[in-house]
Order: structure tokens, then sequence, then C-alpha cells
């Protein structure tokens, strides 16, 4: 039985939706683990590089790379010696790889965009959450309630303590400031709260057993993964029978945000990357040109420094290195991963990466938005390669 051709007839509409890191596994034919694209000797590409026939298919039109089987006759064979597939070269246009990343790093769009989803699920500040990301603040995952409140009673007793000993008017007036102080500090110790770099060592120090905070994008994603859509939809539903006239459309903003996401299936955590998705390298080609030089996609640049800066961080974490070291590496692994997907979002980074002193480097986002993108030049204006023209004349079977 033939099966039936899709036509454009056949659809309705076009989804756009988060994808998660299992479907992103299902695109993918392999792993990209070497920042390699062709070797210069050779001048083929290199295994499980960013141009891998064995990821990607074949080069030469059914042919595997290594010449042991070569034309049609072989097609659908997968050779054994060099595990390349034998079919026709354009499936360089369509077949992906992806990178699993060493930590879940934050999907810019989602943490910098306008408003900031990340932000509105949680509640918090764009700039605060900069900061978490980012490895300059902490964010409070966990809050022990039975300890908080241990803390104010031990923090009574003492006062109390204190208060008999002290005869001097000036004395009491001190110990109750420093009664009201340390009180607002507990007081200020709550879920999803951010605290400086500053105050998690001193709240660490005074209040180590009350919380747990945590920092860098693998903090919020850990939060993400233990949300209950559905129960925290419903918390904040109450929340806006409660609230004033100020409050209550940023509450009912995020009531939607989440309802939507319950109805369509998307998980929060999904604006995090574990997996990163690496294109066909036909959309992303490299050119050999006079004198043994190549002329290369922006892309491959970026994808480059993702690769390298990850595989760092693997080795860094294999032999346990200090966690400031790792910590940096996480960093610069996400200013990576910022800079592959949307490079001209630069706020919070200086200047979008470049190379040498050269231009800003095009990254995905740059290829779909604008005039030259994808969706203006490609889609909807079309181009045809020829041109013709014509003069316009009265039908002689008209009589005029």
């Amino acid at each position: 039985m033939e099966s039936k051709e899709t036509k454009v007839t056949d659809f309705s509409s076009l989804t756009l939706k988060l994808a998660s890191p299992e479907k992103i596994l299902s695109w993918s034919r392999g792993e990209v683990t070497k920042p390699e694209t062709i070797n210069y000797r050779t001048q083929r590409s290199e295994r499980n590089g960013l141009f891998c026939e064995k990821i990607f298919g074949p080069e030469k039109d059914f042919e595997c790379y290594c010449g042991k089987y070569k034309r049609v006759r072989y097609k659908g064979l997968v050779c054994e010696k060099c595990g390349v597939e034998i079919t026709n070269s354009i499936v360089r246009r369509e077949r992906m790889g992806h990178i699993s990343l060493a930590v879940p790093v934050s999907h810019i769009w989602f943490l910098k965009g306008a408003p900031s989803r990340i932000g509105m699920v949680l509640d918090i500040k764009g700039a605060d959450l900069d900061k978490v990301v980012y490895f300059a603040g902490y964010i409070v995952n966990k809050v022990n309630e039975e300890a908080k409140a241990e803390a104010y009673k031990n923090l009574e007793s003492e006062y109390k303590n204190k208060l008999k000993n002290t005869e001097e008017a000036v004395g009491k007036e001190n110990l109750k400031e420093s009664m009201t102080k340390a009180k607002s500090e507990i007081d200020s110790i709550y879920l999803h709260k951010v605290l400086t770099e500053l105050e998690y060592y001193n709240f660490s120090m005074r209040y180590g057993e009350i919380f747990e905070a945590g920092t860098g994008a693998e903090a919020i994603y850990e939060i993400f993964k233990n949300i209950n859509l559905e129960k925290y939809a419903k918390k904040l539903e109450t929340e806006i029978e409660d609230a004033s006239t100020q409050e209550r459309p940023k509450l009912i903003a995020r009531t939607n945000l989440l309802k939507s996401m319950k109805k369509v299936g998307i998980r929060p955590e999904w604006m995090f990357l574990t997996v990163l998705p690496v294109i066909p390298p036909a959309l992303r080609p490299m050119v050999a040109l006079e004198g043994g030089r190549h002329a290369t996609s922006d892309l491959n640049d970026l994808y480059r420094r993702v690769i390298n800066r990850n595989n760092r961080l693997k080795r860094l974490m294999e032999i346990k290195a200090p966690e400031v070291i790792c910590r940096n590496e996480k960093r610069i692994l996400q200013e990576a991963v910022d800079a592959l997907i949307d490079n001209s979002m630069k706020k919070g980074r200086p200047t979008p990466m470049s190379q040498g002193q050269r231009r800003p480097l095009k990254s995905l986002a740059e290829m779909l938005k604008g005039k030259h993108g994808r969706f203006r030049q490609n889609l909807l204006g079309k181009r045809v390669d020829y041109s013709g023209r014509s003069v316009i004349v009265v039908g002689p079977e008209l009589k005029m």
C-alpha cells in the first residue's frame, strides 16, 4: 500500500512551542563531541565533529567515508567500518545532531525577553535573575520552617536573659535594636528570595540551618523541576481574590502563563537547555577558497566555543576541581550558549561575541529575524531565477 503524500492543504495551522530534551534527542542522529570541522590534510570531515558524516550523512552521493561502498545499489546500507549510511548527500540539509551539556543552562529568550518568562513563573525581577544565572547572586530553594521558628524562640530567650543583666537605658535600647534587626533578617529569608553574595555568606554563617540556597541556572532548573503547574496556578488564583488593584494584573498574567503551559503540555524546566540541538551542516556551510583557506559560517565558530567550554567543564567536574573554577567555567558556558542562540541580546554582557576585532558573529536568531532573515527573505519573499518582459495588447477576438 502506497503512503499518501503530505500536502500543504493538509495543515490548518502551525504551532511553535518549547521542545523537551527527549524531543531534541529524537531529532538528533548522534552527539557532537569534538569542536573540529574539517581535517586540513585530508580535507574530509572529522569524526564526531561538527561536519561528521556518521551523524549528518555522506558528503558525496551514495558513498561512505572510507570508500568501501559506492553507487546507488548500496542505498540504505550502513558501512560497518566507518558507520556512514549510504544515501543521497541532500540529507545533510535535514539531519541534526546534539550536544549533551555538562550542566543545565538558561535559554536567553526566556531569561531576557520582555517580560522574562522565567521571572514570571517565580515572580522575580529580571535583574535579580541575571545575578543568579551569571553566578553573582544566590536563590533560596529550601526553607526549614521548624528551624525558623526555633531561631525566633532562641532569639527571644537570649534577648530576655540579656535584658535582665542590663540596667542602663542605653544598653536596653541597643539590645532592642539588635533584636529587631535579627528578627527582620530571619523574616527576609523566604522561598525564591534572591540574595547577594555578601548576604548569602552572612546569613549562612548565622542562620545556616534555616535555609538552603543555590546559584547558577542549575539552581532555578531544580526549582522548576519540582513545580506542580496545576497546584501553583490554583494558589495564584486564591491570591488574586485578596490582591490589591495594582497587584492583580501581574498575578493574572502569571496564572494565565501557568495555565497555558499546562494546557499545551509544556514543563517550565524546558526553558533551560540540558541538550543543545546542532543544526544540519549544509545550513552552516564551509567553503574552500584559493590557497587552502576556508570561508565558514559564524555558527560553526559559536558551536565550537560551546563544545570547547562544555568539554573543559566536564573534565573539571570529573577531576573534582575547586568550586570557584567550576563556577567560572559554568558561567562562560552559559555565555557561549547565549551567544549561539541570540548574540544581539547583550544585556548583562558588555559586548556581543566576535572573532578578534571583527564584526559580531551572526547567531541563530539573526538567521531568522529581520528583513534578510529566513521568514521575510525566503519564506514570504519568493525569488525566481529568471526575468521576462511583455507588452499587453488587446485580444484579437474582441473586435476593437
